[in-house]
């Protein structure tokens, strides 16, 4: 039986950090998720909280719904021309099946994830009504212990068909091996099928603003127990998914998603150069 566990704080930031966008940032929002805070259910002060601060806050707010909503545009593209599988490496509390069923529905989803915070999300949409419908399928994995293809695979992935895999936020904790080996079972998907990956940028690459910030970042992340073991420049995390075997592979900038997603706010809101996108097509 899976350990209910609770999420993992991280996972917890940034459901929290969705949720605040819509409650302190002026419309139109980036994305609306308030169902994250509604799984969590923190105490009443948690809005006080260091990480939460909104000043301090601004660049992950921006992060953390750009890359969900440029996520979610390219499924909803992929759904219009057919593809119906849709992975999420690292799920978290992910809350895309929830808030947009009418093209969930239309897919089956598979959220990839550790057992027990999976057990704990798992029990809390149960609870609050969203329920486990036949199309998503909640995929526990010891991602030390076992390999998540098999568990993919278990769980009813077909990798004869195309898909969308998502892996947001993950890179940076893994291992350069592990990123490597990643991108090479994911480009013998079938054609047709599509790789949405961040990744973070090494410090050379960062103004200084931006270089103290991640600093800052590491550190914790390094107290915590979790850190940073990969930064990848666009150029060499290209030419690595283009040795994996993909067809071709794209780097998504900032400047890219700040115009797409931010071009008309006055609030000066805007996503740190830090993270960037790779998206891979086989």
């Amino acid at each position: 039986m899976q350990q209910v566990i609770g999420p993992e704080s991280t996972a917890e930031r940034v459901a929290l950090w969705r949720a605040l966008h819509v409650e302190i940032d002026p419309a139109p929002h980036v994305l609306e998720d308030e169902i994250g805070l509604r799984l969590i259910g923190p105490d009443a002060g948690w809005r006080a909280r260091g990480d939460m601060n909104p000043e301090t806050t601004s660049l992950s707010r921006a992060c953390v719904v750009a890359r969900a909503r440029f996520v979610e545009d390219l499924v909803a593209e992929q759904a219009a021309r057919g593809v119906d599988q849709y992975v999420i490496l690292g799920a978290g509390l992910d809350t895309f099946a929830q808030r947009r069923p009418e093209i969930a529905s239309g897919l089956t989803v598979f959220e990839v994830d550790q057992p027990g915070p999976q057990a704990w999300k798992r029990q809390r949409l149960v609870e609050l009504g969203f329920g486990i419908p036949e199309w998503l399928r909640l995929v526990p994995v010891d991602f030390e212990a076992e390999s998540w293809w098999d568990r993919l695979i278990s769980a009813g992935f077909d990798p004869s068909r195309p898909a969308v895999v998502a892996e947001t936020g993950v890179s940076m904790y893994l291992t350069r091996e592990a990123n490597v080996q990643t991108l090479q079972r994911i480009s013998t998907l079938a054609p047709g099928s599509t790789l949405a990956m961040t990744f973070q940028l090494p410090l050379d690459l960062l103004d200084a603003e931006e270089r103290a910030i991640r600093q800052a970042v590491e550190n914790a992340a390094r107290a915590s127990g979790v850190p940073f073991l990969s930064l990848f420049s666009p150029d060499e995390l290209i030419e690595l998914a283009q040795a994996a075997g993909f067809a071709s592979a794209q780097h998504i900038s900032t400047s890219t998603l700040t115009q797409r997603y931010f071009a008309d706010r006055t609030d000066g809101l805007r996503p740190p150069t830090a993270e960037q996108f790779l998206v891979a097509t086989t």
